[in-house]
């Protein structure tokens, strides 16, 4: 297992958000986490980035124990958090979002002392081509549209080459064929690194997903196949049924 999240809680002014939570999840693995809102499902990767901190239980990121870190921390470790909007220097162009991005450029002493090499930019040229973005490397970042920001904040993450990926709802606002072809792009991204998605939009869910979690109430409701989910009672009553 590369996360392992074991008896997990976490309250908020007397309202426990996540509940007694245990997820594992396995190196390369996709991972879907679904379920209607206020179950926990945005509180959970907040716990496991460092944003929130639980009252009890334990989060492992392969021998590490990230309860008691903090975000920059956990970033450093190999874990990368992608929010439900979208977060780009929109003054910058795509090719200038993913050269902030690259490891070798955090800090003072590294962004002054970084110069645009070789490698560098084989790297900005492979993760471009991954999010759909080579032809708009010279376009800046506010100029793109809802979808396009979508993949450049995917593709600032791939920068950093993350053993983990968190993506808190991928296609929200998409485009039925920007939808089809964020599938194709975290299929493609998560061979050889495992990722954590939630989403509402069962059609790109059931394209994508190796595992599906169903969270309610702070806890795991449900775990299985997409088949396996969508024909579970549990699921339909609280979930699918709505």
């Amino acid at each position: 297992m590369i996360l392992s999240v074991e008896d997990v809680t976490v309250s908020f002014d007397g309202f426990t958000a996540v509940d007694g939570l245990d997820l594992a999840v396995e190196e390369d693995e996709l991972r879907c986490v679904i379920g209607p809102n206020g179950a926990g499902k945005t509180t959970l990767l907040d716990m496991i980035c460092g944003k929130t901190r639980p009252s009890r239980g334990s989060i492992k990121f392969k021998a590490h124990e990230l309860t008691e870190l903090i975000e920059y921390e956990v970033t450093r470790l190999g874990v990368g958090r992608k929010f439900q909007t979208p977060s780009t220097y929109e003054d910058l162009t795509v090719l200038e979002n993913l050269e902030i991005s690259y490891p070798k450029r955090r800090g003072v002493i590294g962004s002054l002392f970084f110069a645009r090499d070789a490698a560098l930019m084989d790297k900005i040229d492979e993760v471009a081509g991954r999010i759909y973005l080579r032809d708009h490397l010279g376009a800046k970042a506010g100029l793109l549209s809802h979808g396009q920001k979508q993949w450049l904040e995917i593709g600032m993450l791939l920068m950093q080459d993350p053993e983990l990926l968190l993506l808190d709802e991928p296609v929200a606002g998409m485009s039925p064929r920007e939808r089809e072809r964020t599938a194709e792009l975290l299929t493609g991204i998560a061979e050889g690194r495992s990722t954590i998605v939630i989403e509402h939009d069962m059609a790109f869910i059931r394209m994508i997903a190796h595992t599906v979690t169903v969270m309610h109430e702070g806890k795991v409701l449900a775990e299985g196949s997409m088949d396996e989910i969508q024909a579970d009672p549990r699921v339909i009553d609280v979930y699918l049924g709505e």
